[in-house]
Formats: structure tokens, C-alpha cells, sequence
């Protein structure tokens, strides 16, 4: 059960450290400001309702020699390295070489309830026939989703399995089973850190106190793992069994005494 447990900490502590970085244009590029609603997305906190469409406005500025064509635009939201939601719109159009494009698309974002649900790190992306991105606006969105959706499921499992992690650590530091080495005492503590970290940064995200952020969510997730280390690594000695106390058996009897 332990390592199953680890296991699934340890997955979301990957999602973490190991995201890939979305992919960019080989050449071109489009400076964008984007609206929703005719609210301006930068340095702002935009809110997003499924339940409503959203009219996104996009202004492309090129400022290249070349023209850029641009084959959809694409909103997506990120949280612990993970996509949690991603809606593509097909509209090809061209930007001429110093010019200014303005378009605007109409979003329905049903779906989105189901999705997410919280302040998550949302970007708008211009791309390009080989979904390279030409350019790319960045907003926190306060999605209006429902507590069951994917990113609400995600942060209940990792608190299950955060629980079993203290559990599974504590009880064997009650029952004294946990290793002699020091080391080792604290590498078994290690993914309650982990998780205790995961489950901090989505609950802040879903109860719209903080975004899931690079900034905020590495350390938080870090800290309370190296916390978590030091509280094993510091937990006493396995305690031994009384001194002289000892059972013997012998082969053809079934009686055993203590000695």
C-alpha cells in the first residue's frame, strides 16, 4: 500500500518539475493583446462562466519584414504542468508585414464546467499550420466550473492519497517499524511532504486565494517535502524489544518459553 501511495504522490510531484514547455514557431512572430468580453486579459484576473459564451478579441501586430499566417487560435489553462483545459478554433487569416489584425471569435466554454474550476494560468495562442505558437497572450482566468470537474477530481485524489501517506508514515513511526537509518526515516516521510505540497497549491487555486503559478507552486511543493524529510529524519530510534527477552522454540515440541 506504501508504495502504491508513493506512487501516485510521486506522479503528480512529475507533472511538477517535468512539463513540457509548449512549442514555437521556428519564424514569425505576432505581438497579441487580447480581450474577453472587451475586457483587456493583461495583468487582470478575468472571469470565465461556462455558462456563458465568451467573445475573445485578438489584436496581432507583426513587426517583422514578412507576412505571418496564422492558421487557429487556441485558450488553454495550465496547472502543475498539467492542461486542464484547451479550446482550438480553426480561423486562418494573415497578418502583412508592419501591420495590425484585429479578429474576433465567439467561444462556447459549456465544456469548461467540467474541466476546471478555480484561478488557473490561462494563455491565448496564435498558431500556426504546424501548431507552432506564433504568439501568445498570458491572464489568470477564475474559471466558474464545478467542484467535480477534472482539476477539482485531481486535487481530492491527491488529498487521498496524502492522508494514506501520513497515515501509512505514522503508523509505522507508532508501532516502531520504521528504519534505523536516519535516511531512509526521512525518505519515508518524503511523499506525505509531496502531496501535502500538491494538495496546498490546488486548494489555494480552488478556493481562489492564489493561481497555481511556477513561482508559488515549485517552492510550496518543495518545502513541505523537505518539512516532511526532516520530520522523519528527526523521529526517534526504532525502539528494541526488552533486553533478555527472548523466545525459544524447540523442534519437537510446540511449546515455546521465554528466557
Amino acid at each position: 500500500m506504501g508504495r502504491v501511495i508513493a506512487a501516485g504522490v510521486a506522479l503528480g510531484l512529475c507533472a511538477v518539475l517535468l512539463g513540457s514547455p509548449p512549442a514555437v514557431a521556428d519564424s514569425g512572430g505576432l505581438d497579441l493583446a487580447v480581450t474577453f468580453d472587451d475586457r483587456p486579459i493583461t495583468n487582470a484576473t478575468v472571469v470565465i462562466d461556462p455558462a456563458k459564451q465568451l467573445e475573445l478579441t485578438v489584436t496581432a501586430t507583426n513587426s517583422g519584414g514578412t507576412a505571418v499566417k496564422v492558421r487557429s487560435v487556441r485558450v488553454s489553462g495550465v496547472a502543475l504542468a498539467l492542461t486542464f483545459f484547451a479550446y482550438d478554433t480553426t480561423a486562418p487569416f494573415e497578418v502583412p508585414a508592419h501591420s495590425r489584425v484585429t479578429r474576433t471569435f465567439v467561444l462556447d466554454m459549456a465544456d469548461l464546467s467540467g474541466q476546471a474550476i478555480g484561478l488557473l494560468p490561462s494563455t491565448v495562442e496564435l498558431l500556426d499550420g504546424r501548431r507552432g505558437t506564433l504568439g501568445e497572450a498570458t491572464t489568470v482566468a477564475d474559471i466558474r466550473g464545478s467542484f467535480w470537474s477534472v482539476y477539482g477530481a485531481f486535487g481530492l485524489t491527491m488529498l487521498v492519497l496524502t492522508v494514506l501517506a501520513w497515515l501509512t508514515a505514522l503508523l509505522a513511526l507508532a508501532r516502531h517499524r520504521l528504519p534505523a537509518n536516519r535516511w531512509r526515516r526521512g525518505l519515508r516521510f518524503l511523499p506525505a511532504g509531496f502531496g501535502t505540497g500538491l494538495v496546498a497549491v490546488v486548494s489555494l487555486s480552488v478556493l481562489r486565494l492564489v493561481p497555481p503559478e511556477p513561482a508559488i507552486e515549485i517552492p510550496v511543493v518543495l518545502g513541505a517535502a523537505v518539512i516532511a524529510f526532516l520530520l522523519g529524519y528527526l523521529t526517534p530510534h526504532p525502539a528494541p524489544g526488552p533486553a533478555g527477552d527472548e523466545t525459544v522454540r524447540f523442534p519437537d515440541s510446540t511449546k515455546e518459553f521465554n528466557r
